[in-house]
């Protein structure tokens, strides 16, 4: 009987000790080039008491929908677990025990499993139809090079008040080219993010070229070195939102904040997009396109 206690016990902790797989996400999750300090954009206040309803209806509903879940797992393990310890069944070490306490150990790691993704996951919740970005086909994928009119504006010109290194202190600038697309820029960064996350998979390195400085490249080249062969990271759903902007007469840079999840469809890996791209564009030549100049992760 404390023999076979002792096996199950050593399973379980085993189960729990095994490694944790993380979705190979484009850049490895790590940080590199450039980075500021950003903040969301004041907002005017707004509210829709209809949508306020629906999204704490729907967060009732999958808080219920946990709560049943969890009791039924843990009475279902609890009757195993008393069938087995009251009916009599050690008397007598036999292979069905071993395999029955393997069975429970790997329902516990996996109500526990199910447990955390559901906690990580309810923060991103009310946002899951909202983020469902336009979708480009496989045959015309969009660049920041051939995607002009999402991402140029009308050529800067100077003002008296922004530009770089004039925001007061502790501020964050929201400074804009005149006659630039914001909403066109968002749209059109979610379908992006889709785009690069597809070319890191690939290990497609000329398309990510595309879209980086050059020193941002070199650090991503090797990155994904470390990396073997094609990874299978998937974008779920996923939202953009300028964080910072500023621009003088020579050049313009944004910073993008994005939020959503993605899974890695192999791994069963399922985590939140939590990135920040730096992108900077030079103004004085023409038709000159976005590049990205910092990863934060």
């Amino acid at each position: 009987m404390k023999r076979l206690l002792s096996i199950a016990a050593l399973m379980f902790v085993f189960v729990l000790s095994a490694p944790h797989a993380e979705a190979k996400k484009f850049g490895g999750g790590k940080s590199f080039g450039k980075s500021f300090k950003t903040a969301p954009a004041p907002k005017q206040k707004q509210q829709n008491t209809n949508t306020i309803g629906k999204q704490d209806t729907a967060k009732g509903a999958s808080s219920k929908k946990g709560l049943m879940g969890g009791l039924l797992g843990g009475l279902l393990v609890g009757g195993l677990l008393a069938s087995i310890f009251g009916g009599g069944g050690f008397e007598g070490i036999q292979f069905m025990d071993i395999i029955i306490m393997a069975g429970v150990a790997f329902v516990l790691f996996k109500l526990f499993r199910m447990f955390m993704a559901s906690k990580a996951s309810s923060i991103n919740q009310r946002q899951g139809t909202a983020y469902a970005g336009p979708q480009a086909s496989n045959n015309e994928q969009p660049s920041f090079r051939d995607n002009q009119q999402y991402f140029q504006g009308e050529q800067a010109q100077p003002q008296a008040t922004g530009g770089f290194g004039v925001p007061k202190a502790d501020e964050v600038p929201h400074n804009y080219p005149p006659g630039f697309d914001l909403q066109g820029f968002i749209n059109g960064s979610r379908e992006h993010y889709r785009i690069l996350q597809g070319a890191w998979n690939h290990n497609q390195l000329e398309t990510i070229q595309e879209y980086v400085s050059i020193s941002l490249y070199n650090d991503l080249v090797q990155e994904r070195a470390n990396l073997e062969g094609e990874q299978h990271t998937d974008v779920m759903f996923v939202d953009a939102e300028v964080v910072r902007a500023d621009h003088d007469a020579s050049r313009a840079q944004l910073s993008l904040q994005f939020s959503g999840r993605y899974r890695d469809s192999v791994e069963g890996i399922e985590e939140a997009i939590t990135d920040i791209w730096h992108l900077e564009r030079d103004l004085t030549q023409p038709d000159a396109p976005w590049l990205i100049i910092g990863i934060q992760a």
